[in-house]
């Protein structure tokens, strides 16, 4: 019966609009967090060079890191792209211009900056620029620059919300398809009719806890291809999205036994989703006490699935985490039966028929 219960949800899931956003979610956000805090973040200084001689600043400048450098064929076009934005300055090479400084005149150095390129672009380019002709006038830098590292290293923001996207990824598909199947088939009154059936209550709670599970297991996979975080031990990491699909479903199926409407399901989304999205705030400012992260339920299959995929953790170093997530579903169970015997006993009960009054003759 579960098996034919679970073919019917699959087979009518298109027509459900909850399905269709969990499975298009992981995709929206990815592209809006790359485009937004990408392009806002964790861009480089671009410059472009002009050369028309045959300097060896160019070969120089191709080597440069940390720079985005680009060759355009002639000044026009050089100028172009700076005005318009897509470099935040231009360096223009007349020609002869090696021998021009070697010689110890003063060759002129047309050098363009972008009016909307940032003010820390523009001195890096700046300093860059009269590094290349140093070097290539052969008189070198007059102070050798050591840069010291100083704390941690951090990572970039769109790699610390890696796990706001796992999360939501993995509770739109494991808590709102169940839920919103079950309140579905309440209110159309289709679930009375298949306890009519041999079918028993449990056997539907089993069914969609495996629609939402399988669900949220393919999104947060999905997440992370489309991220490119499935880390070194990807076997691990798919038990720790596994882990937390088991704990969003059995959610699920909770919040679906007790809600008498789709209305009530979303408010008490609205009003308890803080309570499995808080820990991600922890990932996105590091700088916040780490421990009260731990408070929330979600973190040890978050935390885990962040460690293996961006931090090069192992399985070893994650078990600890991954046994007490495991540990939360299996407290989670009777907690899913006790609802569900309480939904089963509201639909099999309801008002007994008023017995015959007798009638004297």
């Amino acid at each position: 019966m579960i098996r034919k219960i679970l073919l019917k949800d699959l087979s009518l899931g298109p027509r459900s609009p909850i399905l269709l956003w969990a499975l298009v979610l992981p995709i929206v956000l990815t592209l809006l967090i790359r485009m937004v805090f990408g392009s806002l973040f964790a861009s480089e200084p671009r410059l472009g060079i002009v050369d028309l001689g045959n300097s060896a600043v160019v070969a120089t400048a191709g080597q440069l890191e940390g720079i985005q450098v680009t060759f355009p064929d002639t000044p026009e076009e050089l100028r172009q792209q700076v005005e318009a934005g897509n470099l935040d300055a231009g360096l223009v090479l007349q020609a002869g211009f090696d021998e021009l400084v070697r010689s110890g005149a003063q060759p002129e150095l047309q050098f363009w900056v972008g009016g909307e390129s940032l003010a820390s672009d523009r001195i890096i380019l700046g300093v860059t620029a009269i590094d290349l002709v140093r070097t290539t006038s052969g008189v070198g830098s007059p102070v050798d620059v050591t840069v010291v590292p100083i704390g941690d290293q951090g990572l970039e923001l769109t790699v610390r919300m890696l796990p706001m996207l796992v999360i939501m990824a993995v509770a739109i598909a494991g808590v709102m398809v169940p839920a919103a199947s079950l309140i579905e088939e309440k209110t159309r009154r289709t679930l009375s009719a298949v306890l009519v059936t041999p079918a028993r209550l449990r056997d539907v709670l089993v069914a969609k806890g495996l629609l939402g599970a399988i669900l949220a297991v393919l999104t947060g996979v999905m997440t992370l291809l489309l991220n490119n975080a499935f880390g070194d031990a990807p076997l691990a990491t798919l038990l720790a999205v596994a882990v937390g699909a088991v704990m969003m479903a059995e959610i699920g199926l909770i919040l679906g036994s007790w809600a008498p409407d789709t209305n009530t399901m979303f408010a008490a989304w609205k009003g308890g989703a803080i309570l499995l999205l808080f820990p991600v705030l922890f990932t996105i400012w590091p700088s916040l006490p780490q421990w009260i992260a731990k408070l929330g339920p979600t973190y040890y299959f978050l935390q885990p699935i962040f460690d293996l995929s961006i931090n090069g953790a192992t399985f070893a170093d994650v078990a600890p985490q991954l046994a007490i997530a495991a540990a939360i579903c299996i407290a989670l169970l009777p907690v899913v039966l006790r609802f569900g015997r309480s939904l089963e006993a509201r639909l099999v009960g309801g008002p007994k028929p008023a017995k015959p009054t007798p009638v004297s003759v």
